[in-house]
């Protein structure tokens, strides 16, 4: 138990869970990247990072500390303060945001109540890294691409927002810790089914509202097929092409984190967070540390699953053109995720749950 009255203890034990997490989420993206360079490697038929490590595991390791120790190349007449921000900028915004992340049963760094409208303003802010990057470089082609990336970042905010809207109806709560508690029980509680059998009739508007998140979730973190700041044919390679060595690293950092945060998300909204597909009553009599631990390997599992996903969408979908993207974005998932927060609000107040 804290004491309530010593905030130095409080601060310092706030200090570790960071620190934890931070680690957690930075060993991970290492084995995930891993994995995403396998995927793809085994969809082309060939074997990706195999040398370094047992099955090349240690690979992502050796690719960091060939990027720590580079030089730090800074291009001539660009902004040197600008242009050493925007990559640190993107990383600890994309980091900051898993402080809201529940991972299990009090496996949170801030359980704060409007964690939704935080996840949100962190996700905006994250614009301003690229537009600063490509702006700073002193360079047209990295400017061209950070202009894209913001656009595209803006545009599939929207739907991102107005399909999380739903689910908050569903829960009646901006508390991320809440959206999972109110999924409990079994698969048939969770969001992309309705929130429950007594809202089975809303498994036809929210598992359209699930695919569209998952695909808004590859443009806003600029994923193939929607990797167009990014397209080497057109613009060399995007907002960061002046970048190097740690810089660079930063940006990509931030990225992966953003990739991963975005697996988080579709798991607590859609997919029950760290709740178990099945009853769990017979764990009533378990210690609080193993319930934690049941929940976060299931948390867990449904990331890696996400980020399968993530991986093979790469993998076996071409690259969509930016007028297809604009498109796809403003003139199909906007109304659609419009229409559906009008059904569940109409279905939340007339419907027999009323």
């Amino acid at each position: 138990m804290i004491p309530a009255d010593n905030p130095w203890i409080w601060f310092g034990l706030t200090l570790v869970q960071v620190a934890l997490v931070l680690m957690g989420v930075m060993v991970s993206l290492a084995f995930l990247l891993w994995g995403d360079r396998k995927i793809w490697a085994g969809v082309q038929m060939r074997k990706g990072p195999n040398v370094v490590g047992p099955f090349g595991l240690f690979q992502s390791f050796a690719d960091f500390m060939k990027f720590v120790l580079k030089e730090i190349v800074i291009p001539d007449g660009s902004d040197k303060a600008v242009f050493l921000l925007a990559p640190l900028l993107s990383f600890i915004l994309a980091f900051g945001a898993w402080a809201v992340i529940p991972m299990g049963p009090g496996w949170v760094v801030a359980n704060i109540n409007v964690g939704i409208l935080y996840l949100f303003a962190i996700s905006s802010l994250g614009v301003y890294g690229i537009i600063m990057g490509g702006w700073a470089s002193n360079s047209k082609y990295p400017f061209l691409g950070s202009l894209r990336s913001a656009a595209q970042m803006v545009s599939y905010e929207v739907s991102l927002g107005l399909i999380i809207i739903t689910v908050i109806l569903l829960a009646g709560s901006m508390n991320l810790q809440t959206i999972v508690s109110k999924q409990a029980g079994g698969f048939w509680n969770w969001n992309v089914f309705g929130g429950g059998l007594h809202n089975l009739p809303l498994i036809v508007v929210m598992v359209p509202m699930m695919v569209i998140f998952f695909i808004s979730a590859l443009a806003e973190t600029n994923r193939p097929p929607f990797d167009l700041p990014e397209a080497e044919s057109e613009l060399v390679a995007g907002y960061q092409i002046e970048y190097s060595s740690t810089p660079y690293l930063l940006f990509m950092i931030g990225e992966y984190a953003n990739i991963v945060l975005m697996c988080g998300m579709i798991s607590i909204l859609f997919f029950g967070g760290w709740q178990a597909p099945y009853p769990t009553g017979f764990m009533a009599h378990w210690s609080p540390t193993l319930v934690s631990l049941h929940g976060l390997l299931w948390f867990a599992i449904k990331m890696v699953f996400w980020f399968f996903m993530f991986a093979m969408a790469k993998a076996i979908v071409p690259r969509y053109r930016y007028d297809q993207l604009m498109r796809l974005g403003w003139k199909v998932f906007l109304p659609t995720s419009g229409i559906a927060v009008v059904l569940v609000a109409a279905y939340r107040v007339f419907g027999p749950g009323a």
